[in-house]
């Protein structure tokens, strides 16, 4: 049974996978600032990719995410550079919990 990341039954689990080539290095903060956010940002910024609704960090460059999520995310990304590769996926509830688990102690020391 396909594992849903957002309230619509109907929006499949997408694996997101980001490169930054060597030769748009410059844009790699600027790609991590839209995933991960700054330290200095004010309240009125968005919301960065890895806090918001269903989007779950598998480890480096790699994230779980809504369809819509991905999609917007992907065309963002790309815009700056990055390469950019997905996938829908089917994971087991359980399965996933371990990886939200470890995103929880990343983000939330």
């Amino acid at each position: 049974h396909m594992i849903t990341m957002a309230s619509d039954a109907n929006t499949p689990a997408i694996l997101l996978s980001y490169d930054v080539p060597i030769e748009a290095r410059a844009a790699a903060a600027r790609v991590s600032h839209v995933i991960f956010g700054r330290g200095d940002e004010g309240k009125d910024a968005p919301l960065p990719y890895i806090r918001r609704p269903g989007v779950v960090w598998l480890g480096q460059s790699v994230l779980l995410m809504p369809s819509p999520l991905a999609h917007e995310l992907s065309l963002r990304l790309e815009a700056l550079g990055a390469l950019v590769a997905m996938a829908r996926i089917s994971i087991q509830p359980v399965e996933l919990d371990a990886f939200r688990r470890r995103m929880r102690r990343h983000l939330d020391p």
